[in-house]
C-alpha cells in the first residue's frame, strides 16, 4: 500500500458518479425501452408463484444481507481476523471491513441522486426510505460475502481453497434473487447492486492485496508471508544502569542445568517432549522439569534456585507463567527463555519470537541473552510484585476477571472479546494519576493501563511509546465518551496498526498534563513511577492475572533487570541489534544493541552499550 499510494480511493468518487449516472439513465430515457419496459413483469410472475416454503427460504436470504447482520458479521469476522491466525491477518481484516463501509457509502451517494419507487406489486419487506436503485442488501452481500470469498481464496489452502469461496459467492445472487421475490427490487436493481458491489471489491482489493503472496504461492502457514518481516521484530538492548542485571559468565548456559517451569495445561506432554528435544539440541542435557500450580505459578523455582543457581530458566507457559518466573529471576543474572504457550503470549508477542513454543525457544536460545525492563507493582491489597507486559484497572481487568475459563481454552483471545462486549456499559471511574512525584491529575477513564510492551493481541498498539528497554513505562487512560468516542477511539487504533509511525517524544514533567489523542478519548503519559489512586475499588489485573478489586497502583520500573534469551538481529553478524517496540518496530528508528556473552559464540564480556533510544 505504502509503494501504490492511495491513489485507487480516488476511484470510489468516480464509482459513485459512474452509478448514479447509471441510475439516472435507467430511471430516466432507458426507462420506456426494451428490456427495462418490460422488466417489471419479472417481479409479477415471481410474486403470482409465491409458496410457503420458498417464501420462507426468501425470508432468510433477504435477512442474511439485512444491515445489522452484515454490521454483526463483518465486526465477527474482522475480530476473527485479528485474533485467530497464528499471525494477525490485519490487511485482511482492513479489507473486509473499507469494503463493506465504502460499498455503504456508494450507495447512499447513489439514492441521494436517484428515485425509484419499488416494484408495483405486494411487498414482503418493510420498504426503507432509500431508492430501489441500486439494491443496498445485495451490494452489501457483495462487498461482505465476496470479500470473504477473496480472503479465503488467497489464505487456504487445499480443495477448501475453491469449496469455500464458491459457496461464499453463491450467496449475493441469491440474496438478489430473495429481493425481487419478495417485491423489493427490479432485476437492474439486483444488478446495479451486485455491479456496485464488485466495483468496490476491485478497488479495495486492488489498494489493499494486490502483489501479496497466496497461502498457495508462498508455501507458507495462512496469515504468514514468504519471507520474515524482521524490520518489525523488535529486541531490546541492554540499558546500562545502577539497577541493571549483572553480567553472566560466557558459557554458563551450555551444559549446565536448567530449570523449566512447565504449565501442566499450556504445556501438554507432546509439546513438553519436542520442548526437551530442542534444549538437548542446543546443548542442554541436564534438565530439572518443576510444574506449576494454581498457588504456586512458577511451582518450586525459588528452592531450586536456592539450592543450586541454574544456568537458564525456561517458562513453559503463558504471561501469567512467564511473570511469575520474572518476579523471582529479576536482579539475579540468571537468564530466561520462554515457550509461549498460554492463551495471550503478550510479552512473546512484542518480543517477536515465533509463536510456536518449540520455535520460539529454539530461536531465542540461538540467540543472545539481553536485559530488560520490568515493572514493579503494588497497592492496596496487593503485596509488592513485578511485571513484564502491563498492569491495569478498570475496563480490562474487569473483562480478564469475567472471561470464561472453558471458552479461554476453546477459542483463545475471542474469549476476552466476548467479554469485553458485556462490559461496555460499565461505568466509568473518578481517579487521580501523579507522575514522577508530581501533582496530581484528576481524570475519568473506563481504564487506566501501564506498560512495559504496547500491543495487544492482533498487533493492537494500545501504547505505541513503550520500549521493553528504554527505562521507562507508559500509561493511557482511556476515556470515550458516548459512541463516537468509541469509534473514534477504535479508528485511531485500527490506523495504528495499518500505517505504524513513530509515536511523538513526549515526557510528562508531572505537572502538564499527558498528550491527548482520538479526540480526547486517549491520553498518554510516560514516567519511571506511576501513582494512581480511585475513587472507587476498581477490578484489577497483572499481566492478564486478575488480582483483587483495590483503589491503589503503584508502579515504577526496573531498568535491565531481567535477562531474557532473544533471537539475533538479521543483518548483524555479531550479535542482536536493538531493535524498536513492537508497536511502533515498523516505523521506529533501529539502534544497535550490545551484546551479552553468555548466549551461543558470543564474546567473553560485554560488549559497549548501544546509544540510548529515542525518549519515547
Amino acid at each position: 500500500m505504502a509503494a501504490r499510494g492511495t491513489w485507487p480511493l480516488l476511484l470510489l468518487p468516480a464509482q459513485a458518479v459512474s452509478m448514479v449516472g447509471l441510475g439516472l439513465l435507467v430511471t430516466g430515457p432507458a426507462a420506456g425501452h426494451w428490456p427495462l419496459s418490460v422488466e417489471g413483469r419479472a417481479n409479477q410472475d415471481l410474486a403470482e408463484s409465491r409458496a410457503a416454503p420458498t417464501t420462507g427460504v426468501s425470508e432468510w436470504f433477504s435477512l442474511l444481507a439485512s444491515t445489522e447482520v452484515i454490521i454483526g458479521v463483518t465486526l465477527v469476522c474482522i475480530v476473527a481476523l485479528l485474533v485467530l491466525p497464528r499471525v494477525a491477518w490485519r490487511t485482511e481484516a482492513l479489507f473486509l471491513g473499507a469494503s463493506v463501509a465504502a460499498q455503504s457509502a456508494v450507495f447512499l451517494v447513489v439514492t441521494v441522486f436517484v428515485a425509484r419507487p419499488r416494484p408495483g406489486v405486494p411487498q414482503l419487506d418493510g420498504a426503507p426510505p432509500t431508492s430501489s436503485f441500486p439494491s443496498g442488501h445485495v451490494g452489501a452481500s457483495v462487498a461482505l460475502y465476496g470479500g470473504l470469498a477473496v480472503i479465503a481464496f488467497l489464505r487456504m489452502r487445499g480443495p477448501w481453497r475453491y469449496a469455500l469461496p464458491g459457496v461464499l459467492l453463491l450467496v449475493p445472487p441469491a440474496v438478489g434473487l430473495s429481493r425481487m421475490y419478495r417485491g423489493m427490487h427490479f432485476p437492474t436493481d439486483v444488478a446495479g447492486g451486485l455491479l456496485n458491489g464488485t466495483a468496490t471489491l476491485v478497488v479495495i482489493g486492488f489498494l489493499l492485496l494486490h502483489g501479496r503472496p497466496s497461502a498457495r504461492t508462498a508455501g507458507q502457514e495462512p496469515g504468514t508471508s514468504a519471507a520474515p518481516d524482521t524490520s518489525a521484530v523488535p529486541g531490546p538492548s541492554a540499558v546500562p544502569g545502577p539497577s541493571a542485571a549483572p553480567d553472566v559468565p560466557a558459557g554458563s548456559a551450555a551444559g549446565r542445568r536448567v530449570v523449566v517451569v512447565r504449565h501442566p495445561y499450556g504445556c501438554p506432554d507432546e509439546l513438553a517432549d519436542r520442548v526437551r528435544a530442542v534444549l538437548h539440541g542446543r546443548g542442554h542435557a541436564d534438565q530439572q522439569w518443576i510444574p506449576t500450580t494454581a498457588e504456586r505459578p512458577c511451582g518450586s523455582l525459588a528452592e531450586e534456585i536456592a539450592a543450586d543457581r541454574p544456568a537458564l530458566v525456561v517458562a513453559c507457559g503463558g504471561d501469567g507463567t512467564l511473570r511469575a518466573c520474572a518476579d523471582l529471576l529479576a536482579g539475579t543474572g540468571i537468564p530466561l527463555a520462554v515457550a509461549p504457550c498460554g492463551t495471550g503470549n503478550l510479552l512473546a508477542r512484542n518480543l517477536g519470537l515465533p509463536l510456536d513454543p518449540a520455535d520460539a525457544l529454539d530461536a531465542a536460545l540461538a540467540g543472545d541473552s539481553f536485559a530488560i525492563d520490568v515493572g514493579r507493582v503494588r497497592g492496596d491489597g496487593l503485596a509488592p510484585t513485578r511485571f513484564t507486559v502491563m498492569a491495569g484497572a478498570g475496563f480490562d481487568a474487569a473483562m480478564v476477571a469475567d472471561a470464561s475459563p472453558r471458552l479461554k481454552s476453546a477459542m483463545g483471545w475471542a474469549a476476552y472479546v466476548l467479554s469485553a462486549v458485556r462490559h461496555l456499559g460499565d461505568p466509568g471511574m473518578r481517579l487521580s494519576i501523579r507522575i514522577d512525584g508530581g501533582r496530581r491529575h484528576r481524570r475519568r477513564a473506563r481504564m487506566v493501563v501501564i506498560g512495559n510492551v504496547g500491543a495487544l493481541q492482533g498487533g493492537l498498539p494500545l501504547l505505541p511509546g513503550a520500549r521493553p528497554d528504554n527505562g521507562r513505562l507508559e500509561v493511557v487512560l482511556f476515556d470515550p465518551r458516548g459512541a463516537f468516542g468509541w469509534f473514534a477511539a477504535a479508528g485511531h487504533l485500527a490506523l495504528r496498526i495499518v500505517r505504524p509511525r513513530t509515536p511523538l517524544p513526549y515526557h510528562s514533567d508531572g505537572a502538564s498534563a499527558g498528550r491527548r489523542e482520538a479526540g480526547g478519548a486517549l491520553e498518554y503519559f510516560s514516567a519511571t513511577r506511576i501513582d494512581i489512586r480511585c475513587a472507587l475499588p476498581q477490578p484489577r489485573e497483572i499481566d492478564g492475572d486478575v488480582v483483587a478489586d483495590g483503589t491503589r497502583l503503584t508502579a515504577e520500573v526496573e531498568p535491565g533487570a531481567l535477562r531474557m534469551y532473544l533471537p539475533r538481529a538479521a543483518g548483524s553478524p555479531d550479535g542482536p541489534a536493538a531493535r524498536a517496540g513492537a508497536a511502533a518496530a515498523a516505523a521506529a528508528e533501529v539502534t544497535a544493541g550490545a551484546e551479552v556473552s553468555g548466549g551461543a559464540g558470543s564474546r567473553r564480556g560485554p560488549a559497549p552499550a548501544a546509544p540510548a533510544p529515542p525518549p519515547c
